[in-house]
């Protein structure tokens, strides 16, 4: 970061502006990190159900103006019974980070193998069978926020290094 740049907390030229960042930065790649290996552990414990897709649509997220332009997220809602108990489950995935799209051609296409009021295939982990997700496999979100977040903080620690 340049000498002259307003990014910081208590001043454009911050050292603790600088640490701050860091931190922020390490947050996102841990969450991503805790977030990949919470969605690995469902994969592999998972238990297959049957479910009822009973809504389908793409949202569209218009951004902000640190990121500007469109993304399209695919939602999904279904009804499954686990146990005896009826749970209403709407992840496609099972990381908590929703995957965005670029397109909305993308983002129908993540949804095309279901259609609202057909039966289907849910998974659920056992020991949360509230958190039930359509496709048994990873997502690439908590990658993708693990690299953010890593990237942020470098960039952090370059500033913090350059204050010193």
């Amino acid at each position: 970061m340049a000498k002259d740049s307003d990014f910081s907390v208590n001043g454009p030229d911050s050292l603790g502006g600088a640490v701050l960042y860091i931190l922020a930065g390490v947050a996102i790649a841990s969450y991503g990190g805790y977030d990949y290996v919470q969605q690995t552990e469902a994969v592999r414990n998972s238990v297959e159900v049957d479910a009822t897709v009973t809504e389908l649509s793409i949202e569209t997220d218009s951004g902000t103006s640190s990121n500007p332009g469109v993304e399209y997220e695919p939602t999904v809602e279904f009804e499954y019974t686990y146990n005896g108990t009826r749970y209403t489950g709407t992840k496609l995935y099972p990381a908590n980070i929703e995957r965005n799209y670029e397109t909305r051609s993308a983002a129908e296409s993540a949804i095309e193998d279901y259609e609202q009021g057909t039966q289907t295939t849910a998974y659920v982990s056992p020991d949360e069978p509230g958190d039930a997700f359509l496709k048994n496999k990873t997502s690439n979100a908590p990658i993708i926020a693990i690299g953010i977040g890593g990237v942020f903080a470098l960039f952090a620690a370059f500033s913090a290094v350059k204050k010193i």
